[in-house]
């Protein structure tokens, strides 16, 4: 078989390597303490649950329109208006099966060779994908350190080019927890003016998820760039529904029918019964919410200081969503070497920050959606590998 050259240009999620690999090990009678894979360790909420069981006994079974039932998109604007204090269309919402839809059709619509599509690095490594993909050259914005692994706006500003046409942000991200704040997000927006070719898309799938008091800067806050806008947001992190896969983008108007045609053309539609189940989520109760919140931040307030502690580490306490970003450098290992050795010697899983692009090396990515009890075993058992390894000893 010849396939075309693009599939050799697609890349994967690493996490679900490592996930693979530490579940094969666990099967072989392996004990493995996984702080890999990204999905909170409660289950969905039993109100949602049970809205789509009814759902389903009410005989939601067949088809719905390719951009979702009207009152899912209501459900959804409303929210926006209540959370982000936005008016939106409903007809400019489109629903889809989980938040890498709408990613994968934002870059299939601006991508192609010649053009210039910029993501953030360390970063969500489905971006550099699917740019790479269509062909694009894929620009990776520096996400530093020092300022809490937020872009800088002048940085991103002065690499835009005539080929540039789409900038993804990211915040709060995957892998870092980083947040942009609001005063970054306003010198990038202000620059955004002289570049009024320039398409930008939100990955705010971690909006609900911010620490500290601190509120969450959306970019939907600025009208000037409100035609020129994506934001994709879904259901999997904030209500513990990833395996339903089901997420929303926000288009400006005049994507919205290429939107629609991709829909139609990939997955027709998002299944019925999960549909009534998102706005179960969205107008329900959330005190699981509140709560599974409350333990993600006696999580980071424990697993950062343990990180800290550890020789050759430092660890900047994340601002949001459920990831610790540590810097290994002091251990004067690779990450690849730091990630595989951990789990074959001591069987704890983590990411390399190799995974998340270029500017990972020397990180590595912990996910605190795990219990107290397992991210204290796994901080153990990463003290006793270094020490065998003569490391801080």
């Amino acid at each position: 078989m010849q396939l075309a050259a693009a599939m050799a240009r697609l890349g994967t999620e690493t996490a679900f390597d490592v996930l693979a690999r530490a579940t094969a090990m666990a099967r072989a009678g392996r004990d493995i303490v996984n702080l890999g894979i990204g999905q909170p360790d409660f289950p969905t909420p039993p109100h949602i649950v049970e809205a789509a069981i009814r759902a389903l006994r009410d005989g939601h079974h067949g088809y719905t329109p390719a951009n979702g039932i009207l009152p899912l998109r209501e459900a959804v604007a409303r929210d926006l208006l209540t959370r982000r204090g936005i008016e939106v269309d409903p007809d400019r919402i489109v629903v889809v099966p989980g938040g890498k839809v709408t990613m994968f059709f934002a870059i299939l619509m601006f991508g192609e060779p010649g053009v210039e599509i910029m993501y953030p690095d360390p970063g969500f490594p489905i971006y550099r994908s699917v740019i790479s993909l269509t062909g694009a050259e894929p620009v990776p914005i520096a996400l530093h350190e020092e300022k809490g692994f937020a872009f800088s706006a002048a940085e991103v500003l002065a690499r835009i080019t005539p080929r540039t046409r789409l900038v993804i942000v990211n915040s709060p991200a995957n892998p870092t927890g980083g947040v942009v704040p609001k005063a970054e997000l306003d010198q990038f927006v202000a620059g955004l003016a002289e570049h009024p070719r320039v398409t930008v898309l939100s990955d705010e799938i971690y909006a609900r998820m911010c620490y500290d008091g601190v509120p969450h800067a959306s970019l939907t806050a600025y009208p000037e760039i409100a035609d020129r806008l994506i934001l994709l947001d879904g259901w999997s992190k904030t209500w513990a529904m990833t395996g339903w896969r089901i997420g929303y983008g926000v288009w400006p108007a005049d994507l919205v029918p290429h939107a629609v045609r991709l829909a139609i053309n990939c997955h027709s539609c998002v299944n019925a019964p999960t549909q009534w189940a998102a706005i179960a989520a969205l107008e329900g109760p959330q005190d699981a919410v509140d709560a599974m919140m409350a333990e993600f931040d006696r999580r980071r307030r424990l697993i950062v200081p343990l990180l800290d502690d550890l020789p050759g580490f430092r660890c900047v306490m994340p601002g949001g969503a459920f990831y610790a970003f540590p810097n290994i450098t002091g251990t004067g290992m690779s990450a690849g070497a730091l990630q595989d050795g951990l789990l074959e010697e001591e069987g704890v899983a983590v990411i390399a920050g190799t995974s998340f692009g270029v500017f990972g090396e020397g990180y590595l990515r912990f996910s605190y959606a795990a219990s107290t009890e397992a991210i204290e075993e796994a901080l153990r058992r990463i003290r006793r590998y270094l020490e065998r390894h003569g490391i801080g000893g």
